[in-house]
């Protein structure tokens, strides 16, 4: 196994930026430390071909570029500090209402204009015995995007001879706020030559939020007999033709105590590629990437709806307003901490 840190490119206020490279037998992950944005994961198919199968760019100039962030897609970064919707950007703690900034229709989403995906991180790369990574740390101040208190945010990327990537989150605030980090990849196991409709998804989830305008009303509900239902492995493609802008959808996955569990697989079976998916997370937003923007890149059009397919385990969208739902409230001596592992099989 191999670390490597090199440059990315600089901030338009001259911070430079660097890029990790963290490597094993079969596996290539690139990680930078502006957004701890995941950039590319390059694995072998079936017959040892290698492809990235996330969507993302080689070079920092595309993310901060105006073209991508004008409809930006969160290509592979992490997302704080309060992933996914707030209604209406409404949040009370202690009786205190804070006004969050409206960015996604009328709600606030994925941290508001300048979230954790747009910041700079402290990084430090570790190798151990059985495995290689990347810390990277960040001080949310009090009042950044409006949130109350200051937030220390941890987030370690590692990669085992396994082909286990590991995302660990650990959190700690002053003041009492509300926390829910996520990361943003869009897999796509065809390395990006076809998009994800054919990709298959197994879920373990039984249940969902109910949802109205990405919102939840407060129920669960059963996906059994209902274009939602993915507890037997089928095609992306099958029912979604039902769905208007495809599948943006909260997944209840009964783990509210925090144990890591297998909760889902996604393949692609030209490919033979496979991401099993394990959590420490209560849910997991289903997204397939109808409004990802499509780019010019070397002369060729990139990306575009379904492109890719985000498996976003994080809390439930707008929890912060439904205290019936597993809490998003971090307290003063409190630890968060959740991990997510994506494992990598061709076969």
């Amino acid at each position: 196994m191999d670390i490597k840190t090199s440059p990315f490119g600089k901030l338009n206020d001259g911070n430079d930026v660097k890029l990790f490279t963290l490597t094993n037998n079969t596996t290539t992950i690139k990680i930078t430390n502006y957004g701890a944005i995941i950039t590319s994961i390059e694995m072998p198919d079936k017959q040892g071909n290698i492809d990235n199968i996330v969507c993302g760019f080689n070079n920092l100039e595309s993310y901060i570029s105006d073209e991508y962030t004008s409809g930006c897609p969160y290509f592979g970064a992490l997302i704080g500090r309060f992933g996914n919707r707030i209604a209406n950007g409404h949040l009370v703690i202690d009786g205190v209402e804070y006004k969050m900034a409206i960015n996604n229709g009328p709600n606030h989403l994925h941290g508001g204009i300048l979230g954790f995906d747009k910041k700079l991180w402290d990084a430090k790369t570790f190798a151990e015995e059985d495995k290689i990574g990347v810390e990277l740390t960040y001080l949310s101040v009090d009042g950044e995007e409006n949130y109350p208190g200051n937030l220390q945010v941890t987030c370690i990327y590692s990669l085992d001879l396994e082909n286990n990537f590991s995302i660990e989150y650990l959190a700690e605030t002053y003041k009492t706020t509300v926390v829910n980090l996520t990361n943003h990849s869009y897999f796509n196991l065809t390395g990006g030559k076809e998009n994800i409709l054919e990709h298959e998804l197994e879920l373990t989830a039984t249940k969902m939020t109910e949802m109205v305008e990405q919102i939840p009303t407060g129920k669960i509900v059963d996906v059994a007999n209902t274009v939602f239902d993915f507890t037997t492995s089928k095609k992306i493609n099958r029912d979604i033709e039902s769905l208007a802008t495809g599948y943006d959808d909260n997944f209840v996955l009964d783990n509210e105590t925090g144990e890591l569990k297998y909760i889902g697989t996604l393949k692609e079976s030209n490919s033979g590629r496979k991401v099993k998916v394990y959590t420490t997370q209560p849910g997991i937003q289903i997204y397939t990437g109808y409004w990802n923007p499509e780019f010019i890149i070397n002369g060729k059009k990139k990306f575009g709806s379904y492109s890719g397919i985000a498996l976003e385990t994080q809390h439930y969208p707008d929890s912060v307003n439904r205290p019936e739902f597993p809490s998003t409230l971090l307290k003063p001596g409190e630890l968060y901490n959740e991990k997510t592992i994506y494992k990598f099989l061709a076969e």
